[in-house]
């Protein structure tokens, strides 16, 4: 097993990785990147089949390139996504060394540094920055126990309709991967239920603008701190087929049984909050509050953009809505497939020092951790709301990297004058 030493250890060659890459690059300071796959693999196989982007190309996309092969309203595919962040990576010359697993980092005792143990052997690193971003682990709510339908699994393993048994499949979460899937599943012929719970749902455009335009234009990318109790609530936003504001009455009406929130199971039976009236009306609320913004952006400003009256409009609701099913017996209603869209927990198991709050999650402050010279990027809100789009990790691997350059400055201040004193007559 080999050993070497490196100023700046990157963990992750994901957006987060490649971006630090750059600006460490951009800032003089000697690093590497170290992958355990491939560069973007989350993106090529930890995604279903249709997936796209949710931003258009023109914003999800770092500054120095733009995509060569998607039209910038378009929303580019996952392979897209994956071979634009390859190009990237060649195009800046970044030190990605893939199919290279960190297992641990530890600090050193008596002297600067960490010692990162790795699959080909021991590194001595300076500083080290956690860029593994947060699809890490899986989160399965211990509610329907296994065997009591065919096939249960997560979002991160979903690829497609054939994929799952012949049957009907229960979708529990309302976020942008949980709406997406079941839509195609629908789609595909299935019988599908889609437990919602709470939602935001922009509209993917109005009056002629994305909405990643308008939290732009409205400083709602800057927000340091997501509001107090929405920490966890999901977005409900969609680049499928073109792009489409997320419509749950529609998804109603077109098919898809709606239910509440996913409470209990017991003998074959699982039961539904009753809440899903309220997610739904919550999240009309959160669209119309962001129309009302731009309306009075618009207003302001001198604007010529044109109403968009109908964008206010809602449709029937559909029985799902009105009369909501609050249990579902599995065998009866044909349910043979559950596909979890309830997020990621972080999982830093090999970072072993002390970074972390009494929970478990990072403790940092935009990226800067409480352990001096190990920092974090591709996190949600490491900064600000829009940190957990590409442009967003592109600007806060900036601010972390130039950190790490003036704390250099002032580390190799101190060794010269150190050397000075030790040669001085």
């Amino acid at each position: 097993m080999s050993s070497e030493e490196i100023e700046v250890l990157v963990v992750g060659a994901g957006q987060a990785g490649v971006a630090m890459s750059e600006h460490l690059s951009d800032n003089g300071v000697p690093h590497l990147v170290l992958e355990r796959d491939r560069i973007a693999e989350r993106w090529r196989t930890g995604r279903w089949d249709s997936l796209v982007a949710n931003g258009p190309a023109w914003h999800d996309r770092f500054p120095g390139m733009e995509f060569p092969d998607v039209d910038p309203d378009g929303f580019a595919g996952k392979d897209q996504v994956a071979a634009y962040f390859e190009a990237y990576a060649g195009k800046i010359a970044a030190p990605v060394r893939t199919g290279v697993e960190v297992t641990s980092v530890t600090r050193h005792e008596g002297r600067p540094g960490f010692r990162v143990e790795t699959s080909e052997g021991t590194i001595d690193a300076r500083f080290v920055v956690a860029a593994t971003g947060p699809f890490q682990r899986p989160v399965f709510p211990p509610i329907v126990p296994e065997g009591a339908v065919a096939t249960q699994i997560h979002s991160s393993d979903y690829r497609n309709p054939d994929q799952l048994p012949e049957g009907g499949v229960l979708v529990v979460g309302a976020g942008s991967s949980g709406v997406q899937i079941a839509d195609e599943l629908q789609r595909s012929g299935r019988e599908v239920y889609l437990s919602v719970g709470p939602h935001d749902r922009p509209p993917r455009s109005y009056r002629g603008r994305d909405f990643c335009w308008w939290l732009g234009v409205l400083d709602l990318w800057d927000l340091e701190t997501p509001a107090a109790g929405a920490e966890h609530v999901t977005i409900a936003v969609s680049g499928a087929r073109g792009g489409h504001t997320v419509d749950f009455r529609a998804l109603g009406r077109q098919g898809v049984n709606l239910v509440g929130m996913t409470d209990t199971y017991d003998d074959g039976v699982l039961s539904f909050r009753t809440d899903l009236a309220a997610n739904v009306a919550a999240g009309d609320a959160n669209l119309f509050a962001l129309l009302d913004q731009a309306d009075a952006y618009i207003e302001r400003n001198g604007l010529d953009l044109s109403e968009e009256p109908e964008a206010r409009v809602l449709g029937a609701d559909p029985a799902c809505l009105t009369d909501p099913t609050l249990t579902l017996d599995l065998a009866t209603a044909g349910i043979t497939s559950i596909v979890w869209a309830t997020g990621f927990a972080v999982d830093y198991s090999w970072l072993q020092v002390d970074a972390f709050d009494e929970t478990g999650k990072p403790a940092h402050r935009r990226g800067i951790s409480t352990e001096p010279g190990v920092y974090f990027v591709g996190l949600p809100w490491l900064s600000r709301r829009g940190s957990s789009f590409i442009w967003g990790v592109w600007h806060d691997a900036k601010h972390v990297a130039g950190h790490i350059a003036t704390r250099r400055s002032y580390l190799t201040y101190d060794a010269e004058q150190r050397a000075n004193m030790r040669v001085a007559p």
